[in-house]
């Protein structure tokens, strides 16, 4: 029997377009494999609708906040749906970048230092010598973050902006500069490592 996979994309994030995007290309690449696939544009509805379409697992191709964080975990976990990636506990941890980075350095790892403070704090005077990076607490990829170099008389005014989306807790680090590279571990078994480079080419 063909199995029924529900691939999750869309969502409420601030990082919806992207994830409508890679969530499209799982469903093909699934389909391609012979699985029935159903897309789903995740919406404050997704638990009745899961619960009309039964798939017999969940692919969540969400990215940030209400997809990434636990909550998403949740629902299956009720609906007692199979799902991909981590579990709620390990999903609400890692979104939240304060937080997981207590678990790094706790384990070892070595973390830049930083500060947790509120957006408005963060907008009037330099928490931290320049160089150092203001991003949201608890989205996710690049959304929302600002790199205030050497020379900036006063960090950025946005954090102030009525319509900021990113929530009002901002992580204040400082820079440190690098490659960005990403690996994939399923269990025990790392996969191939990925350079991530900005669309101009620039790291």
């Amino acid at each position: 029997m063909t199995k029924h996979v529900a691939v999750l994309m869309g969502g409420l994030s601030a990082e919806r377009e992207v994830s409508l995007r890679s969530g499209g290309a799982c469903a093909a690449a699934l389909e391609a494999e012979g699985y029935k696939v159903t897309r789903v544009d995740v919406d404050r509805n997704i638990a009745e609708t899961l619960a009309s379409l039964k798939p017999d697992v969940a692919f969540n191709a969400l990215h940030g906040r209400f997809g990434e964080d636990g909550i998403m975990q949740g629902i299956l976990e009720m609906l007692r749906i199979p799902y991909t990636h981590s579990g709620v506990l390990a999903s609400a941890l890692a979104m939240r970048k304060d937080r997981a980075k207590e678990l790094f350095r706790a384990a070892g790892v070595p973390i830049a230092d930083g500060v947790t403070t509120d957006r408005f704090t963060a907008a009037q005077k330099h928490i931290l010598p320049p160089p150092y990076v203001i991003k949201p607490l608890d989205e996710g990829s690049s959304v929302g973050v600002w790199i205030v170099r050497e020379g900036q008389n006063r960090p950025p005014q946005e954090l102030t902006n009525k319509d900021w989306p990113h929530g009002d807790q901002v992580l204040v680090e400082r820079y440190v500069a690098g490659r960005e590279l990403t690996c994939a571990v399923i269990g025990e078994k790392a996969y191939d490592v990925i350079e991530i480079r900005a669309a101009d080419g620039s790291w």
